[in-house]
């Protein structure tokens, strides 16, 4: 039942992917076309080459291109640096996972930190007359110092 309704939720967002595939706007491959002059993208430039990028899209969206068919030809004119995300296949896949298996393991290291810094060392006891456990004295050295900077401190 709980799969059914998931399907329901998805369902209105996959039909609106496919329009968008088979029916680009200018506006959605703006945001995913790099200008290869400026390295940014499309509806963040304003040179001569992104609006010649810009008018080949128009072109082709007027022709009836699909979204991926587009982004093809432009991959074809001028290499996968054109898109803004990389290809989600082969070495550029490493784009993808580094950032999330960097994020894992600065959490891993970070939750093995806080772990350890929590634990607290209880001090080590010593066993008095009448087996009455008691906390190891002080160094005499150190609790003669104590003691000096204590009567200073009363002065």
């Amino acid at each position: 039942m709980a799969a059914c309704a998931a399907a329901l939720l998805v369902l209105p967002l996959a039909g609106t992917a496919v329009a968008s595939e088979a029916h680009p706007t200018l506006a959605e491959l703006e945001g995913e076309v790099m200008c290869p002059i400026c390295h940014t993208t499309l509806d963040q430039s304003n040179s001569a080459a992104a609006a010649r990028i810009e008018a080949f899209i128009v072109r082709r969206i007027r022709a009836g291109d699909t979204k991926s068919e587009i982004k093809r030809e432009l991959v074809d004119q001028f290499g996968p640096a054109i898109l803004a995300e990389p290809p989600k296949h082969g070495f550029d896949l490493l784009a993808w996972l580094l950032p999330i298996v960097g994020i894992l393991v600065g959490g891993v290291v970070l939750a093995l930190a806080a772990w350890r810094w929590s634990r607290r060392r209880e001090p080590e006891l010593v066993l008095a007359a009448g087996g009455v456990a008691l906390p190891r004295p002080l160094d005499p050295e150190l609790e003669r110092r104590l003691d000096e900077e204590l009567r200073l401190f009363d002065e």
